[in-house]
């Protein structure tokens, strides 16, 4: 392990590299900040201003290139005049690093995800793909595990579910997170997978059929208020766009109504939903998907909750919090597991 004053001498390095990139010099101050889960985030201080510094996670069994992701996202946001979400300033690629402007704020309440706020987010997404036709949308990469078919939507959970399926037994929460997966996960993805093949057959939709190119969009991916800021102001600046490209807008619909921890009340789901398929070619069969495709992205949650489970996920919360918060994070994210698939049960039962 490198020593932490020699990994302290080498991060105001390549702050001072970015820094002299953005056409910024000067003394500074770096102050580690709180709620990073993947990455490590630092506001920087300088006499006049304040930025922030961010290191991404890298890992063998994460292929993910978050700092391209986020920034060529970012970056093509901004140059379209989008103002929702911070400027890009300056990124150093083999250093896994990037510097973008800090925005004052504090993360909404649950109460505060209203009807008008999830209408900002809806604008946001919808400004971003007024642009997605021109040429320099194409340099910005596929989103992580972008989907175009039914059939791939699904295969991305089996694939999460597989390995969940290996999780070690290295503890009492360990086994009670495998017997999880083993005795309640999988089953309840047998009854979805099946209704999945049979709302297609009724809907006449093949599920080997990709999504038409007109109709990718631009997602943020990951989207929804636990990835927000509450500036003083009171507008809404949205953040961390790691997982950030072209996909289908199935994925960004179901995933900002799926994310757990600034939950967005289901009464805004034909809302939002709506608002995202008005811009596509044939609107009423894309609600038809958003809706098919609901249970799958639940049951994909409940999976992404049981991350910390597995050595990439664990190793990725390691570097952005330390091994302290490990077990304590390792038993509120087995809850919120059980809750989630309470909820999706409950749900499947009302439909039924």
């Amino acid at each position: 392990m490198m020593d932490p004053q020699i990994a302290d001498d080498c991060r105001d390095e390549k702050v001072a590299d970015l820094l002299e990139q953005a056409g910024l010099r000067g003394e500074f101050d770096l102050i580690p900040l709180e709620g990073g889960a993947n990455n490590k985030v630092f506001r920087v201080d300088l006499p006049e201003t304040r930025l922030l510094y961010k290191e991404y996670f890298k890992h063998p069994d994460d292929p993910r290139n978050r700092l391209r992701n986020e920034f060529s996202f970012i970056h093509f946001a901004w140059h379209n005049g989008i103002r929702a979400l911070p400027m890009p300033l300056a990124q150093d690629p083999e250093g896994h690093c990037a510097l973008f402007q800090f925005i004052p704020g504090r993360k909404l309440e649950p109460r505060e995800v209203t009807r008008d706020r999830a209408q900002e987010a809806l604008r946001f997404f919808q400004q971003v793909n007024e642009f997605k036709d021109q040429t320099d949308a194409d340099m910005i990469p596929q989103a992580s595990e972008a989907c175009y078919t039914t059939a791939d939507h699904c295969a991305c959970v089996e694939r999460r579910l597989a390995r969940l399926e290996k999780i070690e037994h290295a503890s009492d929460l360990d086994k009670d997170a495998a017997t999880l997966v083993r005795t309640h996960l999988l089953p309840m993805w047998k009854e979805i997978r099946t209704n999945v093949t049979k709302q297609c057959r009724r809907l006449k939709t093949a599920e080997d059929v990709p999504l038409i190119q007109k109709d990718h969009c631009l997602s943020p991916s990951d989207f929804g208020f636990h990835n927000a800021l509450l500036t003083p102001e009171g507008a809404v600046k949205f953040i961390d766009f790691e997982y950030a490209g072209w996909d289908d807008p199935a994925k960004t619909v179901c995933d900002f109504f799926c994310q757990p921890e600034k939950p967005v009340p289901n009464a805004n789901f034909e809302m939002f939903a709506r608002g995202v398929a008005s811009d596509l070619s044939a609107p009423e069969m894309h609600l038809e998907r958003f809706r098919l495709l609901l249970p799958v992205y639940r049951m994909k949650w409940c999976c992404i909750m049981l991350n910390d489970f597995l050595p990439a996920g664990a190793s990725r919360r390691q570097f952005a919090k330390g091994e302290a918060s490990c077990i304590e994070r390792k038993q509120t994210q087995l809850a919120k597991a059980r809750r989630a698939l309470d909820d999706l049960q409950n749900a499947s039962r009302l439909a039924g």
